[in-house]
């Protein structure tokens, strides 16, 4: 193979050619042949395609790995555009001019901005994630079996599903506040009921949570449906609890009352118990003082019940006697008649015998008293009815009493007041027939509704109703009768001043017409009068209560009921003067 590279002109300097003219010189001073020169340069000639074809083939490999590179790089371009879901922000350049390795250099710094936009997005997406995360186990109750930060889907990392989480967060955080604040209510609920039962505030609500206790912190304290539920039902168990203590104690603080009254208990010793008593009508909400239903205190309230229940066998015929007293009472403002006496000495004859409990006797008593309440309220209307008729009866006296004044007209002090009186006295009076009438309706009904007849301090009111029925149509026949006798007089008198001339001299003697008034013991016709003092009879209804028992005829009607006015009493004449039996 003829040498045609011409020496390079740099001295020194090793090239292909003088490599081969060396080779030349060599193989001419050994004389190597021509063959075996052409074979020598056909080998080097191949081992030179060899070297280029391995440097073709890494170049096209270096190429094929910058492509592969470029479209990773592009690749992942678009894949962090479509994850951040934004590239308005961001100048993506063009990747379709120039080298690969131009193209590389133009994608690198959009690459690197989107991969930091991407590492802190997904920072912000794990930190939303985990309190989303820490929120959800909290109200679960496993906040503690969460281990790591939850995983976050690269794929979709835009502002829109960030967005999202955000307000899911603050949805739970809501919720999160609201549950806190309920459980705050709980707790402090508990806390009030335990210090007025009288209970360990910190053992009860620890029971519930180790973390509702004061000494943790408000944002560690359980906010999970079972703590929500176990709360409401430890307050639900404490407020029946205190209903229950409740009611106790106020069953205990009316026993206590009770006994007091009937043993006359002194106020010194009842100031002892007013923590117990104050709260005998006290609702469940109004009691709020610490301590105020503890179980000591109960026990204590049962102990003084227990010690003032011997106390009361002790004494049993000192409060028997006074509940039969307070019995009598009842009877006696009710206006009915009973035998006090032969009631104590059964009484006593119980005790003494020993046959019967005193709870027994005095719950017997009590319920005698029950019933005579009753037999009050029963009996109201009618004895309401009756007190009205017999002022209505006092009334009627007075106003005869007034008319039978020949000084009530004059200007005296007090004339005008006793005139107003007698108006109003006169229109009572008037209604005395109604009330009759409505009493006796009335009592009749009472009676058939009960079979038993109505008895006014034991005289029979339909009795005593129809004595005085009769007593005032005697009286209004006496008036009758005295009119008639009034006009025979003046009769009399007309035929004397025709005889003589003259009339009576107004000088006669008094002593020859002496009037007889409502009040005297004897009638016109000299026979003892039926007429009761009005006065009498009141009086003696009221002292009723007191001795227990009053005269019939006091009872059946007031005196005034046969009471004659003024001018009938004055045209009375007096015994020296004949009276005709009848006009």
């Amino acid at each position: 193979m003829a040498v045609t590279e011409a020496e390079n002109p740099l001295v020194g300097e090793i090239t292909c050619g003088s490599l081969l003219q060396k080779l030349q010189e060599i193989w001419d001073e050994v004389g190597e042949s021509d063959e075996e020169r052409d074979k020598m340069l056909l080998q080097i000639e191949q081992e030179c395609l060899d070297v280029y074809k391995r440097k073709v083939e890494q170049a096209a490999k270096s190429r094929a790995q910058l492509l592969q590179a470029l479209s990773d790089a592009k690749l992942e371009l678009s894949t962090l555009i479509s994850a951040l879901g934004d590239k308005s922000f961001i100048s993506i350049p063009e990747t379709t001019l120039g080298t690969i390795n131009e193209q590389l250099a133009a994608i690198a710094p959009a690459l690197e901005q989107l991969l930091k936009q991407k590492e802190e997005r997904v920072k912000e997406f794990s930190d939303v994630q985990s309190q989303i995360q820490k929120i959800c186990g909290e109200i679960a109750g496993n906040a503690s079996e969460q281990t790591g930060a939850p995983a976050v889907d690269e794929s979709d990392l835009s502002l829109k599903k960030l967005n999202e989480y955000q307000v899911k967060l603050q949805e739970l955080q809501k919720e999160k506040s609201d549950r806190l604040h309920k459980v705050l209510e709980f707790v402090s609920t508990v806390h009030d009921l335990c210090a007025v039962l009288g209970m360990d505030f910190f053992s009860t609500v620890t029971e519930v949570h180790p973390s509702l206790d004061d000494t943790t912190g408000v944002q560690s304290k359980s906010i999970s449906n079972d703590t929500l539920f176990r709360l409401a039902e430890t307050v639900s168990a404490l407020n029946e609890d205190k209903k229950q203590r409740l009611h106790k104690l106020q069953e205990l603080a009316t026993q206590l009352i009770d006994l007091w009254n009937l043993m006359d208990t002194p106020e010194e010793e009842r100031i002892l118990f007013d923590h117990v008593t104050c709260h005998t009508s006290a609702s469940v909400d109004r009691v709020t003082v610490p301590g105020a239903l503890a179980v000591d205190l109960i026990e204590q309230a049962e102990v003084e019940v227990e010690r003032l229940d011997q106390l009361k066998a002790s004494r049993m015929k000192e409060i028997a006697f006074k509940k039969q007293v307070e019995l009598e009472e009842i009877f006696a403002r009710a206006h009915i008649e009973i035998d006090p006496e032969a009631a104590r000495e059964k009484i006593m004859a119980l005790i003494d015998s020993g046959n019967v409990e005193p709870t027994e006797l005095l719950a017997d008593m009590d319920n005698q008293i029950a019933k005579a309440k009753e037999e009050v309220l029963s009996r109201k209307e009618i004895l309401d009815r009756v007190e009205k008729w017999m002022s209505a009866c006092e009334e009627e006296s007075w106003l005869e009493d007034y008319n039978r004044d020949e000084n009530r007209y004059n200007s005296s002090r007090g004339a005008h007041l006793n005139l107003k009186r007698a108006e109003k006295a006169r229109i009572l009076v008037n209604k005395i027939p109604g009330m009759v009438d409505t009493l006796v309706a009335k009592t009749r009904a009472w009676e058939e509704d009960r079979g038993i007849s109505f008895s006014y301090d034991g005289v029979p009111l339909l009795a005593m109703l129809d004595e005085y029925a009769m007593l005032r149509q005697e009286r209004e026949e006496e008036k009758r009768r005295l009119r008639d006798q009034k006009k025979y007089g003046e009769q009399q008198n007309t035929e004397q001043e025709a005889i003589f001339g003259s009339k009576p001299s107004p000088a006669r003697p008094s002593g020859t017409k002496k009037v007889v008034g409502p009040r005297a013991n004897g009638g016109t016709n000299g026979t003892p009068s039926r007429r009761l003092s009005l006065n009498a009879t009141q009086n003696g209804s009221r002292s009723a209560t007191k001795d227990g028992k009053r005269d019939s005829m006091k009872l059946a009607a007031p005196a005034n009921f046969v009471a004659i006015s003024k001018e009938d009493a004055a045209s009375h004449v007096s015994g020296t003067d004949p009276v005709p039996a009848s006009p």
